[in-house]
């Protein structure tokens, strides 16, 4: 009963952050200008210097050894979905431009806007360091298959695609998180323990990922409008493997690897998480059903009240 109040606490605390964004846009005191500063600084600052205060505080260099074999466990997980979400696509007989929006929807999960607020009000700054493992395989996939697929079922040019194809591997390792999650190994590795005065200041600017990160999930469900929540053709599908299908993955991928405790518990959360919001950005951006991407991201959000505490009561 505890881990279910601990669960129901930690998504009300999320949800509460989310309703602030959903009010800022009301008052109009968020606007599209905002939007974008808020998403550029949470992701290009906040959470490089989060990552590396996390790792700092609560690894050392004799447990990268136990870092290795864990990656395995978001990989497995994240391809078994892809595998999974691909045959149901085909099994609905979706449009082309929902297809792909469908498939990237449900098979990768929102481990940076929703993942590292729920994992540290769920388990506490020591469990960052499993959510970077998880959140560095979900955005490779995101930035390459992801992608890929928004592409596919929208209507971009192909001289766009191919540049975009051309830049990928550049453009992945040169993004902030990245980063910062390649800089807080390399400290590691080499057993360096920044400043305090470094320390301090970071601290101060990662305390600022949560609240920022989870007014941007409310503003986004502001901007979509409750009147536009429907259940199109698929969304129903995508929301039970997205919630339901990931964690039961997750869970089984753990236990034949071996994996327990609290890695295990924060990888559980991580692949119960709702859709990457940046799939609805994605779509806009190569001319596929981003409405249809925008619906599923904010239903698979909502899922995350009801599911969450079950899945912790579970398992």
């Amino acid at each position: 009963m505890g881990e279910f109040l601990n669960a129901v606490s930690a998504v009300f605390v999320i949800f509460s952050l989310m309703a602030v964004g959903v009010l800022l846009g009301k008052l109009k005191f968020m606007t599209a200008t905002e939007k974008k500063f808020v998403s550029r600084y949470v992701i290009n600052i906040a959470v490089p210097l989060n990552t590396i205060v996390g790792i700092q505080k609560n690894l050392k260099r004799s447990d990268m050894l136990e870092m290795g074999p864990l990656l395995l466990v978001p990989l497995l997980t994240i391809l078994i979905c892809l595998a999974v979400s691909m045959l149901v696509a085909k099994a609905l007989k979706l449009p082309k431009r929902r297809s792909g929006v469908f498939v990237a929807l449900a098979f990768l999960s929102n481990t940076l806007f929703i993942g590292l607020p729920m994992a540290q009000e769920l388990f506490g700054d020591v469990s960052l360091p499993y959510v970077m493992i998880y959140y560095m395989c979900s955005t490779v996939f995101t930035q390459t298959v992801a992608l890929m697929l928004v592409e596919h079922s929208g209507e971009a040019r192909e001289e766009k695609e191919k540049e975009k194809k051309q830049n990928l591997p550049v453009s992945l390792f040169t993004k902030p998180p990245i980063l910062g999650i390649i800089a807080a190994y390399v400290l590691l590795l080499l057993d360096l323990r920044l400043p305090r005065i470094a320390m301090s200041f970071m601290n101060y600017v990662s305390a600022t990922v949560t609240p920022l990160a989870l007014f941007y999930c409310g503003f986004v469900i502001y901007e979509l409008g409750k009147n536009s929540l429907r259940l199109e053709r698929g969304i129903p599908a995508m929301l039970v493997l997205r919630l339901l299908f990931a964690p039961l993955i997750s869970i089984l991928v753990t236990r034949a690897l071996g994996v327990s405790g609290l890695p295990q518990k924060v990888f559980l959360i991580e692949a119960a998480l709702p859709s990457v919001s940046q799939i609805t950005v994605m779509a806009g951006a190569y001319g596929a059903d981003e409405q249809y991407a925008a619906v599923g991201s904010v239903l698979s959000t909502i899922g995350i009240f009801i599911t969450v505490p079950i899945l912790m009561v579970l398992f």
